[in-house]
């Protein structure tokens, strides 16, 4: 049977968020040759309420089909955002029928919240003495009514096994693919990212919130050196030989790349070849050694140094624990 989420549509919520799950899971589909292009996960959108309409943050309501009993069903919970959490937001508690619904999940369903959404599983008990996320605007507020509740303002999202959080808007997607990737490898993630026209992976350690201005618009980018690079991560490449793809100097090309991407030419060569790695050490059995080589870091200590520092643990351990995970999955 697919994996079922239920994704919980609460008064105020905001459609964009509700829709990233079905988004993600609902195109999830199985890359195995005996049952190719199946669903992965069955999504089901249910209310506090018995079935009928919720009202959103924008000038119209939604219908929904599912009462709270669907939640007794689901592997999954996903909550998004709502502008309308009153005392969950207020005080801190839980509405009677928030408490009611949340009676019927099961033990060891997985929790997982979107931006402010982190205030119900907060109010239900499910951070209780656990590391969270919500948005950055909100993080003090977070805080403050929910002091038993570790909170990281600065991340993406946090994965703390059974509990998910993560920050705003964009990053409910990137915590979405996030746990495609854990159940069903990368190869399943990375084809509904491309579906998506979104990235494939987003560390979930990276900063939230970055005070860098928006560049002013330029005719000429960085998009073909970029290009170039990723198609030969495998070899050595040299700054100057990036700046040569766009005909810019070492200098405009270094200044340019940073407006555009955000980081420089170097830390965004290390975080390709950290992901190339990622996916070789995923859906292949080659060796360390070899890994190291097509990623193009040359050795495996190379490989183990930068794969450390990227997702704190060594690339065997990371090989062991995925496939571990993608196999019981």
């Amino acid at each position: 049977m697919p994996h079922r989420v239920a994704v919980l549509a609460l008064d105020g919520l905001l459609p964009f968020e509700l829709g990233i799950p079905h988004r993600i899971f609902g195109r999830s589909l199985s890359p195995d040759p005996g049952n190719r292009g199946e669903k992965l996960y069955e999504v089901v959108t249910c209310s506090v309420r018995p079935p009928g309409p919720v009202r959103t943050d924008s000038d119209y309501a939604i219908l929904v089909e599912h009462g709270p009993e669907a939640l007794a069903t689901a592997d999954t919970v996903v909550i998004p955002a709502s502008y309308e959490l009153g005392p969950v937001f207020e005080e801190g508690r839980l509405t009677e029928e928030l408490a009611a619904a949340f009676a019927r999940v099961r033990p060891g369903t997985r929790m997982v919240s979107i931006c402010t959404g982190s205030y119900v599983l907060a109010a239900a008990g499910y951070l209780d003495g656990r590391p969270a996320t919500t948005h950055w605007s909100s993080a003090d507020h977070f805080q403050r009514t929910f002091p038993q509740v570790r909170v990281d303002p600065d991340v993406l999202f946090i994965d703390d096994g059974d509990v998910l959080t993560s920050a705003g808007v964009a990053a409910g997607i990137d915590l979405c693919l996030h746990l495609v990737r854990r159940d069903h490898g990368s190869a399943v993630a990375n084809e509904i990212a491309r579906r998506t026209v979104v990235p494939p992976y987003r560390d979930g350690g990276q900063a939230q919130f970055i005070h860098r201005p928006v560049p002013e618009p330029q005719f000429a980018t960085t998009t073909a050196a970029r290009a170039w690079a990723l198609g030969r991560l495998d070899r050595p490449i040299l700054l100057r030989d990036m700046a040569q793809q766009e005909s810019m100097s070492v200098r405009t090309f270094t200044r340019r790349f940073r407006e555009e991407v955000g980081v420089s030419p170097g830390q965004w060569l290390t975080q390709q070849r950290v992901e190339r790695a990622r996916h070789l050490l995923e859906s292949s059995d080659l060796s360390v050694d070899q890994v190291a080589r097509d990623a193009g870091f040359g050795t495996a200590t190379s490989l183990r140094q930068h794969f450390q520092a990227a997702l704190g643990v060594p690339p065997t351990v990371y090989r062991r624990t995925f496939r571990t995970s993608a196999d019981t999955a």
